[in-house]
């Protein structure tokens, strides 16, 4: 077990740095945002923002057509065993472009928009999930996103030609103790004397392509500074280079799946980096890389859809040629409901996220919650779809397409598919960190409206200035969360079969709201502590946001002649309905305070006495396992052993 060295954050620390990195504003309007206020504004996204654009396709294609043809003589397989991505084949990337999909033409790259270049990842995922996480890493998360948002020109000018032709980036945000809670970040960065450079010192963990780059986006903390008496932590991101001296690959990671991924550790000794390679400005390093993130989360959830895609052509030919009990299996209702499942599913994973990427492109909308949601919704979805897919290939889903194709069988790598998959569930914020993100946004409103009034340490004028909000807000925003157009039984007839669905997702977004406002009103500021709660809430969002995807994308496709979108858009709508229900029905979770109750039982030791009889996984007893164990033969005694 690795030890901690330094003193860690503490839980007031912590939040303080993440509150001060959030986007406090909200400077345009967000679909979800609304949908957790218990507004459902389906106008802001019906007509469905467009997705198909001509000439953009046009100029597109013959990249796409490149990058397809690629793909089709890559050996995935060989890559998987060897764990290396043959430099030939990256050279061959670079040379078609795809290192610079989003990059201006004017500065050497292809100049597409972030639709094609998801579309191109989406692409890319369905054979091969080591060359997305290149390239993904490199441009969703890399320097080049960063780069095009917050890069003065002359960085630009200096940085985006390299990153056209192939000098792959990295980000390097991770370290030991400092993950998703970054007030426990150690890399720091000093300014030298004269003020010319930064020194920089640390270590980096788990940085995707740092094996391989010659460009890294670096986040150190900078000296505090102080604001209102008080000191406040400040996380600066840098351009670093891979070849300035102190620059060091400490460690290759390799990992359960993605077996090329070129990810490690890398550490920083004394690193001097010139101040001009300041991104952004001092202190705003945490605010760009969740910005950043904001726009890079919209790469996973269409990395999704395509394997969904994947998966269900394997389905569906899988289900039409194996007989069993002499019929396809595809007939027999228990393979049909898991075929339907992923159909459906796919069809929502792609219009969630194309969804949440066209509102991006069309401008004037804030998808902070929109694209964590997609990531967060997609992820969890698509590796339901890849067990499925695995479930119904049987044993040949288990075992490895190297075995399939010895003994003369079709080499199909739904054992490569799943250990690849699974990371997408913690890449780029874990589902459960999303929910924490996701729910802190929705209440937002909440919090700045009416929290004063609850908190503790609030002043008597905070107080009295919360109250005159709350008056001016909550009677008439509370009495109109009871009456809507749900309950009108024409409403939404425009949208044919799925009307009723739109119905629904109307009459439980005006429910939701007050289940979140009862809630805080219940818990008060104890509720931030109530996570399973919060994350309920967080679900039955989503799944309404996923519903209003699918009913929006299957009308825009139905009116281009794809009547057949109407039947997945009905069939999800029908699945998620009674998620939400349930959602609804175990919002306050019964059982709880029982599992948390087990759960500190468990840790502080008092069932320790399960684990006998094991060699068990962590390789060794510590003198606190030994300490444990001397308590075993009272708990067994106890438990009449």
């Amino acid at each position: 077990m690795a030890e901690q060295s330094k003193a860690l954050a503490s839980e007031t620390e912590a939040r303080d740095v993440a509150e001060a990195a959030r986007e406090s504003e909200w400077e345009h309007p967000s679909f979800v945002r609304e949908l957790f206020l218990g507004r459902f504004r389906l106008d802001l996204i019906d007509p469905h923002p467009p997705v198909h654009d001509a000439a953009e396709e046009a100029r597109a294609k013959p990249f796409m057509d490149k990058l397809d043809a690629f793909l089709r003589r890559v050996d995935s397989e060989e890559i998987d065993r060897t764990g290396e991505i043959p430099e030939p084949l990256v050279q061959e990337l670079r040379e078609m472009g795809a290192f610079g999909i989003k990059i201006p033409k004017e500065y050497g790259g292809l100049g597409l928009s972030q639709m094609s270049y998801v579309r191109a990842m989406q692409l890319v995922t369905s054979k091969d999930g080591s060359l997305t996480a290149l390239l993904s890493a490199h441009q969703s998360i890399g320097l080049p996103q960063p780069l095009k948002l917050f890069g003065t020109e002359e960085q630009k000018k200096r940085f985006f030609p390299r990153l056209a032709k192939g000098a792959i980036s990295a980000f390097a945000l991770t370290e030991v103790d400092a993950g998703s809670d970054p007030a426990n970040m150690h890399t720091s960065a000093t300014l030298s004397p004269d003020g010319k450079h930064w020194i920089i010192n640390g270590e980096k963990l788990w940085c995707t392509n740092g094996t391989r780059a010659e460009l890294f986006v670096v986040m150190a903390r900078t000296p505090d500074v102080e604001v209102n008496g008080k000191k406040k932590k400040q996380i600066t991101a840098f351009i670093v280079e891979a070849s300035m001296p102190g620059v060091s690959v400490k460690h290759r990671c390799r990992f359960m799946g993605l077996k090329a991924i070129e990810n490690g550790v890398i550490h920083f000794e004394n690193v001097k980096v010139p101040a001009e390679n300041v991104l952004w400005g001092v202190g705003k390093g945490l605010k760009l890389a969740l910005i950043t993130l904001n726009t890079g989360r919209l790469t996973l959830p269409a990395s999704c859809a395509g394997i969904g895609k994947a998966m269900l052509q394997v389905m569906r030919t899988w289900g039409n040629e194996r007989v069993q009990w002499g019929q396809p299996i595809g007939r027999h209702e228990a393979i049909a409901k898991k075929i339907a499942r992923c159909a459906s599913d796919t069809f929502t994973m792609e219009a969630v996220g194309e969804l949440a990427c066209a509102l991006y492109e069309k401008g004037g909308y804030d998808i902070r919650l929109e694209a964590a949601i997609a990531k967060m919704y997609n992820t969890e979805l698509g590796w339901r779809i890849v067990d499925d897919t695995l479930q119904v290939r049987g044993g040949r889903g288990y075992e490895t397409a190297a075995s399939l194709e010895a003994r003369g069988e079709l080499p199909i790598p739904i054992e490569r598919a799943m250990r690849d998959f699974r990371i997408n569930l913690i890449f780029e914020g874990s589902s459960e960190i999303m929910r924490l993100f996701i729910a802190r946004e929705a209440v937002d409103h909440h919090f700045k409206t009416a929290f004063a009034l609850v908190a503790p340490d609030s002043s008597m004028g905070d107080r009295a200035a919360a109250a005159g909000r709350a008056a001016k807000f909550y009677p008439t925003w509370y009495a109109a969360r009871w009456v809507g157009k749900g309950q009108v039984p024409v409403s939404y007839s425009s949208h044919g079969k799925l009307a009723k669905h739109l119905r629904f997702i109307e009459r439980n977004t005006r429910h939701l709201g007050r289940a979140i406002f009862h809630a805080m009103v219940r818990f008060g500021p104890k509720l931030e502590r109530r996570q399973l709660v919060l994350f309920r809430a967080v679900d039955i969002g989503a799944e309404l946001f996923a519903m209003s995807a699918a009913c929006v994308r299957a009308r825009m496709l139905a009116k281009q002649g794809q009547k057949e979108a109407i039947e997945l858009a009905d069939y999800f709508c029908r699945e998620a309905r009674v998620r939400v229900e349930q959602h609804f029905r175990e919002l306050y979770g019964p059982n709880d305070k029982a599992m948390y109750d087990v759960a500190k039982h468990v840790l502080k030791g008092e069932h320790v006495w399960i684990e006998q009889g094991i060699v068990g996984l962590l390789g060794g007893i510590d003198a606190a396992r030994e300490g444990e164990s001397s308590r075993v033969a009272p708990h067994r005694e106890t438990a009449g052993v």
